[in-house]
């Protein structure tokens, strides 16, 4: 039987307008893979979908990642079909093949009939903080409060705990948590016997949560830091790699946490974070989404997604102006607010 779609893969590297700081390292540049899917009996519909894997963090990279996708590419291409099920061992591959798919079958950016989609609804974002020196992080909390921003989110970790303190302080002195909305996040950068210590001095500043304040992997003592906390706690790269149902219906027993961030690229694609969702509505857990760097192409893929599921809560989907060379889709940024442009 000839295979009844084409799905090429074309590698791209992305670059940081600026260096992006995290606890584990700083980005300058980011690779990429597009997916580029057409058929031979629909002439001139196209999918576009992006592959992004981080390489520190992804449990589907490798060093032979491409030629993995070019395999997977080639079956799906000529069954027509996408195996979700074994394909959840590498999320970032099935986002990519998933957003591919919705692309070419709704042949707009907009996949789903939304009012997100028609333009009549946007989605609030945070915004972001990257980490760096004291008085980088410093302006950049100024302009995010100056465009209008009333949610914002630090990373911190990386320099010492004392100052990422008092950059908060500055915050509360200037804005009440009426005002202004903060999360941070620690990326697993706390230590276990001074985590409830941290987050104790941190929720004395009316912080909103915390995503990751320990490395992923200690579940017991997550959940006693969970059971101990008065700061609210958010499960991120805690959520890698737990990729069937009763691994993710086991973990948010087991842990139950506050929240959860919801990371496609990381986190089983977009039917993977369905799941998600799912599992965390039934057990009163709250979530928002976030993008992993991709570029603009998974980040719309990852907005429309969020309008299908209504959430209200302040969205991480403010990257879109991280890179240099990024590719042009009809999002649209107005304060704090990301709209899709009909």
């Amino acid at each position: 039987m000839a295979s009844v779609f084409s799905l090429k893969v074309y590698p791209y590297k992305l670059y940081f307008k600026r260096p992006a700081g995290t606890s584990r390292g700083v980005y300058s540049t980011r690779d990429v893979w597009y997916l580029h899917l057409t058929a031979k009996d629909q002439s001139g519909r196209v999918g576009i979908g992006e592959c992004a894997p981080l390489p520190d963090l992804s449990c589907d990279f490798s060093a032979n990642y491409e030629s993995v996708l070019q395999q997977i590419c080639s079956e799906v291409a000529y069954t027509g079909n996408i195996n979700k099920e074994w394909l959840t061992a590498y999320p970032s591959i099935l986002f990519g093949l998933e957003t591919a798919f919705e692309h070419f079958n709704s042949g707009s950016y907009a996949f789903y009939d939304t009012a997100f989609a028609r333009g009549k609804k946007s989605i609030p974002i945070n915004g972001l903080i990257w980490m760096g020196e004291y008085d980088y992080m410093f302006n950049q909390i100024k302009d995010k409060i100056n465009k209008g921003f009333d949610c914002i989110k630090l990373k911190i970790g990386a320099i010492n705990f004392e100052e990422e303190l008092q950059l908060l302080k500055y915050i509360r002195t200037q804005f009440s948590v009426h005002d202004i909305e903060i999360r941070v996040d620690a990326n697993g950068a706390f230590e276990v016997n001074n985590a409830l210590e941290k987050l104790s001095r941190l929720a004395d500043l009316n912080i909103h949560s915390i995503e990751q304040p320990i490395k992923q992997g200690q579940i017991e003592q997550l959940a006693r830091l969970i059971e101990l906390s008065p700061l609210p706690i958010a499960l991120d790269e805690e959520l890698i790699g737990v990729n069937n149902l009763n691994a993710k219906q086991s973990l948010l027993d087991t842990v139950n946490p506050h929240y959860i961030v919801l990371k496609p690229t990381l986190h089983g694609g977009l039917s993977g974070c369905d799941e998600w969702v799912t599992e965390a509505k039934k057990r009163h857990i709250k979530w928002w989404v976030t993008s992993a760097l991709e570029s603009n192409v998974g980040l719309n893929a990852i907005a429309q997604w969020c309008g299908r599921h209504k959430n209200n809560l302040p969205q991480g989907l403010g990257t879109g102006a991280l890179f240099i060379n990024n590719m042009e889709v009809p999002l649209k940024l107005k304060k704090n607010n990301m709209w899709f442009k009909v």
